[in-house]
């Protein structure tokens, strides 16, 4: 699988309950008191896919295989969490492992529900752990520059060091990593470091279920507004709706999504917009044995795609019979695309498109 998110906020948001709903299970213990999470737990989220089920009818397999991300649930961080306050470094250190973070911001009222710096303030939470992170990050750069600007004899060592000394600026005026137009070549120095601030963001806001029908709140409202100023992305949702569909019966959430206006599940919105934050794509293989939809990096070529199924696809890799969904769909499978010219033969170079229908050809 190889790539995950990770949950972030203060403590008593929701996420342990949205990380709940999410997976399925109660791994992770939700309260409304702070640090109820005292361990990061993981768990594993289906992409939702309905064109999986499509292809199976066409088939006629009874093998359907998603794609798959993992979740990470991280204590609630607070106001010194980068100096070890509240749960501390340990926590911090767990979000350098992850691809990109769902900062969930809290967006209801409810007086049962404590909040940690006692009244409810979505773009002060925001800051506050942005400030977290930053410092965190600062002390991380900093660290590895005077490591490097000791070895005056090491030419890697000092190409890196202008661009230590750039990113550390950026972060001593508050910019995160991402923000700081860095080059790839510049990107490339501060790999091995795992800025937390140059991870991708998506801002998760946690709304009551009333508020749902009405489209969010002024809390929720601010929180885009907030977004669309640091070139970030929001998206509404109710933890306490999503908790209550899990247990409610396949055939009859439908029904109960109705009731509170809901199009769609806040929680596969929420999945997509991950996958998509993280820059993924899929393709699609469709045959007797299974259907099953393979993740790739938007971008990659056929040989590299052919790769994730197995390194000797990609070494031997010949050639790819390709389909788009739609044609596959329309003209009832593989035989109908080939016998109307819509099975497409392509190369090395071909760079494979969200929802090709695909079949390799390769030297064993």
């Amino acid at each position: 699988m190889g790539f995950n998110c990770g949950l972030v906020g203060l403590p008593t948001v929701g996420k342990s309950t949205i990380f709940n709903a999410l997976t399925m299970t109660q791994v992770a213990q939700a309260a409304n008191y702070p640090f109820c999470t005292i361990d990061p737990n993981s768990g594993i989220v289906t992409v939702p896919d309905k064109r999986l089920w499509v292809l199976k009818d066409i088939v006629k397999t009874n093998r359907v295989i998603p794609v798959k991300l993992e979740l990470v649930d991280i204590v609630g961080l607070v106001r010194g969490s980068s100096t070890g306050q509240g749960k501390g470094n340990s926590f911090l250190g767990a979000i350098k492992g992850v691809d990109a973070l769902l900062h969930v911001v809290r967006c209801f009222e409810d007086p049962n529900v404590v909040h940690v710096d006692g009244k409810l303030d979505p773009v002060r939470d925001i800051e506050t752990i942005d400030m977290e992170l930053i410092l965190k990050d600062e002390e991380t750069v900093k660290t590895k520059l005077e490591r490097c600007a000791k070895r005056k004899s090491d030419k890697e060592a000092m190409a890196a060091v202008p661009v230590l000394e750039k990113a550390l600026k950026g972060l001593n005026e508050f910019i995160p990593v991402r923000a700081q137009k860095l080059s790839a070549d510049e990107l490339a120095h501060l790999a091995d470091c795992h800025l937390i601030t140059q991870k991708p963001v998506l801002f998760v806001c946690n709304i009551g279920e009333n508020d749902i029908a009405t489209n969010g709140n002024a809390h929720s409202k601010a929180v885009f507004d907030h977004a669309a100023k640091v070139g970030a992305r929001a998206i509404l949702i109710s933890g306490k709706i999503e908790a209550e569909l899990v247990s409610v019966a396949p055939d009859e959430r439908r029904s109960y999504m109705e009731m509170y206006g809901m199009q769609e599940g806040g929680l596969d919105r929420l999945v997509h917009e991950g996958y998509d934050l993280l820059g993924l794509g899929t393709y699609l293989t469709a045959g007797e044995i299974e259907v099953r939809a393979w993740q790739i990096q938007k971008g990659w070529k056929a040989p590299r795609a052919a790769g994730v199924i197995h390194t000797d696809f990609e070494k031997g890799f010949i050639r790819a019979e390709v389909a788009s969904y739609d044609d596959f769909v329309h003209y009832k499978g593989e035989k109908g695309c080939r016998a109307a010219g819509k099975l497409r033969t392509e190369g090395k170079d071909y760079v494979v498109q969200d929802g090709d229908v695909m079949h390799f050809l390769f030297n064993k």
